[in-house]
């Protein structure tokens, strides 16, 4: 039974995330029906991670275990010509290679977030952005941020639904860049906590507004105290960007 590995990407806005839920749209359970209509087998999708509510990605990793040796570039098509009209596209397929796995293969994942920074909203980036109109210090965000890297209990960071083993996770990048009008952050580790990417960025914008300090974010990382947590970034923003294995 040959397995393939999809690049996907997607608009997350009309999604209830990507883990299919009943009777909700789902970018999981789009792309099974996806593959049912091409094939016509029912199949789980396994994906690198299951993005939140209206996260979007450029660069997720998912694997299809299909009965007939399909050629890649077949399953690649069919499956973007059944997705016709829903915003999810699959970049690449391609045959994995012996026990590879999309999820726990996996070595580091990597999230960009894009904080519209300007007094005019946005236009054409409605719902792809976080729209903040008071000015923003990138430079002090990029600061404070590098408290986060390392080994830690990010407890304060972990959504209280989060599912996860244990709070201690490793950041390995936390870097925050302006570009133009926008103040892009980019997270990178093995693995990641519920929401910790929206509760990091929300808590390093209290920063470039002048609210917290570099020392603030430490200590609300050391509290290991959701309370202590600065507001957390809507979805709109973040992207899974890629995934290494």
């Amino acid at each position: 039974m040959p397995r393939y590995r999809l690049t996907l990407e997607y608009d997350g806005g009309p999604y209830n995330g990507f883990q299919a839920q009943a009777d909700q749209p789902t970018v999981q359970g789009s792309l099974e029906h996806a593959v049912t209509a091409f094939c016509g087998e029912t199949v789980r999708v396994h994906a690198a991670g299951r993005t939140d509510t209206g996260v979007h990605a450029t660069g997720q990793v998912a694997h299809i275990d299909l009965a007939k040796d399909w050629p890649a570039e077949t399953v690649r098509n069919a499956l973007n010509a059944h997705l016709r009209g829903e915003p999810i596209v699959v970049l690449e397929a391609e045959v994995a290679v012996g026990d590879w796995h999309a999820r726990f293969s996996a070595t580091e994942r990597r999230y960009r977030y894009r904080i519209l920074n300007r007094p005019s909203p946005p236009a054409l980036d409605q719902g792809r952005v976080w729209h903040v109109k008071a000015p923003l210090d990138a430079g002090a965000m990029h600061a404070a941020a590098q408290v986060l890297v390392g080994h830690h209990d990010f407890t304060t960071f972990r959504d209280v639904a989060c599912q996860a083993k244990t709070p201690v996770k490793t950041l390995d990048v936390a870097s925050v860049a302006r570009v133009g009008c926008e103040v892009v952050l980019v997270f990178e580790a093995r693995s990641f906590l519920h929401r910790q990417v929206r509760s990091m960025t929300g808590s390093i914008a209290e920063v470039g507004l002048g609210r917290w300090t570099a020392d603030d974010l430490k200590a609300a990382l050391e509290a290991r105290d959701r309370t202590a947590c600065g507001q957390v970034a809507p979805a709109d923003g973040l992207y899974l960007t890629g995934v290494s294995y």
